[in-house]
């Protein structure tokens, strides 16, 4: 991988909410592990056993929280904190504070006469949306959580004061730092590693594939009852609180396939017939790596997915989020013909390179208009 020159100058503080696990964030802050190799990080707890040797290798500060007993298991419990948390750390000086957030990393004051650079997966997506999704619809529990979740979008507003320029994921990120914290923000969207997604030997083996955390606002539930209906093979790759419940829902031809390697997530795609993506995403970089591999999405309408799947072309879109409207277009796409070749050139789009020049580009306007030399 091919880093810009004037990176290798910079003094760059990294700030990431926590490091609990290698999702689509995680892998963002790989790569700028790796374009600046002697950058520090803060974050909120760090597990070095779920993360990269890449991203170990950087000195990693961490918050009190890190020695909570059973942390790793219960710290979005500890939300509320987090704020006074990233506040009280004390980062180095630097040319250049780069917080890749969706909670609060980008509340870590930068030390003076940095610039803050904040590339955005979403505004708090706790206190801003998915409410019922992640804390369910019991009218006591949103009694008691409602001043909290107010206190915490009055700090979200507040801190994205401290950041002199926005990044966001997607157009559809953009509108929400737009809407919740008036600012305006570049869109560079989020790398997919294209030269390891690869199209295999051509056709599939018959299933469908999710890739997927298994958490509420996932939607994963959806095609488990779309798939019983159907009686079609699914596959279902992933992990997360709703495993024994989807498990328990699921009929004989839906196999559950628990933590995959990324080699081995690379072979399911390639052998698919459809990915199903039921949930609504900030972007999702899952069904770029399955176009990436020639496979055609099948996705919920709404959210970053509209950015990145062709309607009609690379993928279908379905939008009423039921398993009836998901069954339909299961059914649509089957009777379809499919371009591997023409999937696999829209995917590539989404490269590597051009995050890296497109996040160099945002850097750079970042520290010019704060007077920095780059």
């Amino acid at each position: 991988m091919k880093y810009p020159e004037e990176w290798k100058q910079m003094k760059v503080v990294l700030s990431h909410d926590w490091l609990t696990g290698m999702r689509g964030g995680e892998r963002v802050l790989e790569l700028l592990c790796e374009g600046f190799p002697d950058a520090p990080i803060h974050t909120m707890i760090h597990d070095p056993s779920k993360i990269s040797p890449v991203i170990n290798r950087h000195p990693v500060s961490v918050s009190g929280l890190q020695r909570v007993p059973g942390i790793f298991k219960t710290y979005r419990y500890f939300l509320p904190f987090y704020p006074r948390m990233i506040e009280r750390m004390q980062p180095p000086p630097a040319d250049l504070v780069l917080s890749t957030s969706h909670c609060i990393a980008k509340g870590l004051k930068p030390p003076p006469g940095a610039g803050h650079l904040c590339y955005c997966f979403t505004p708090m997506r706790y206190a801003w949306t998915f409410y019922d999704e992640y804390f369910g619809r019991n009218p006591l529990k949103k009694a008691v959580l409602h001043p909290i979740l107010a206190r915490l979008r009055d700090w979200d507003r507040r801190a994205s004061e401290r950041v002199d320029r926005f990044v966001a994921i997607s157009e559809h990120v953009r509108e929400r730092i737009r809407t919740f914290y008036g600012r305006e923000a570049d869109v560079v969207y989020p790398p997919v590693d294209v030269e390891r997604c690869t199209p295999g030997e051509p056709g599939h083996d018959g299933y469908d594939l999710i890739v997927s955390a298994l958490v509420p606002y996932k939607r994963v539930d959806l095609a488990v009852q779309a798939y019983n209906r159907l009686r079609y093979p699914l596959k279902i790759v992933g992990t997360g609180t709703e495993y024994a419940s989807l498990r328990k829902q699921a009929g004989p031809g839906i196999q559950f396939l628990g933590w995959q390697t990324d080699e081995q997530i690379v072979d399911w795609y390639r052998r698919c017939r459809f990915l199903i993506f039921p949930g609504q995403e900030d972007f999702g970089i899952v069904p770029v790596e399955a176009m990436a591999c020639g496979k055609p999405v099948l996705a919920f309408g709404k959210g970053g997915v509209r950015e990145s799947v062709r309607d009609g072309q690379t993928g279908l879109f379905f939008h009423e989020q039921s398993d009836t409207a998901l069954c339909e277009t299961i059914e649509r796409a089957s009777s379809m013909s499919w371009e591997a070749s023409v999937i696999r050139r829209h995917a590539e789009r989404f490269g590597t390179d051009r995050f890296i020049d497109g996040l160099s580009k945002s850097i750079r306007v970042c520290l010019e208009d704060r007077g920095g030399t780059g």
